[in-house]
């Protein structure tokens, strides 16, 4: 990712807001959130997303054992704050082998959860319930919430969405076989409540999937 703020939909320039336009713009998609450059993972970089996040910034938490924090990710500037973030980790997968998890909470039309799934976006569509398959339960902020699988994602991953706190919620795992992580009694903790304990989060090197 280019060390400048980016589209948070296709990956493109944005231009900043000047004397035609109030928001950011993408030539493709218009006015967007910025996504601003990745930095390493690091406990302090995470806690200025958090302080300033709108949005859930979720992680399970405590991690699960052999689990770490690679990185955060958020599309927003200064006046607005973060509208989309999100949070990486890696760990062993419930099938074996590695695994990597993002999860995204973002507004309406952001397109951050989409476009680390691999699709047009900016948000799961329509047909995202299907009553014939059973969605995953995860407990988010304390409340059961419903994550359906999202159908037309590359082979090397699972995505999964739903809402939470009025907001999306959007889990995408890598390998696919690591979407069975969702339905193994995940509980996710909004970072914006965590205290102190957040000192504690153990880091691991920068995921790749936030810089693709």
């Amino acid at each position: 990712m280019k060390g400048e703020p980016s589209c948070p939909r296709c990956g493109g320039r944005v231009r900043p807001p000047g004397l035609f336009a109030e928001t950011w713009q993408c030539e493709l998609h218009g006015s967007v959130p910025p996504l601003q450059p990745v930095v390493p993972p690091s406990v302090e970089a995470l806690d200025v997303v958090v302080r300033r996040s709108r949005v859930p910034v979720w992680l399970p938490w405590p991690l699960p054992v052999g689990w770490l924090f690679t990185g955060v990710a958020h599309a927003g500037d200064d006046r607005s704050g973060p509208r989309g973030v999100a949070v990486a980790c890696t760990g062993p997968a419930p099938l074996g082998g590695p695994g990597e998890l993002v999860l995204v909470a973002e507004e309406l039309g952001v397109g951050l959860g989409a476009r680390f799934a691999g699709l047009p976006g900016p948000d799961p569509g329509q047909g995202l319930v299907d009553k014939n398959l059973a969605p995953a339960k995860v407990m988010a902020a304390g409340r059961p919430t419903a994550l359906w699988c999202v159908p037309g994602t590359p082979d090397d991953r699972a995505a999964y969405a739903g809402e939470a706190m009025g907001l999306w919620l959007w889990a995408i795992l890598w390998p696919g076989k690591a979407g069975h992580l969702v339905y193994d009694d995940v509980v996710l903790t909004d970072l914006r409540d965590a205290g102190a304990e957040l000192d504690l989060l153990p880091c691991g090197a920068l995921s790749p999937q936030l810089l693709t």
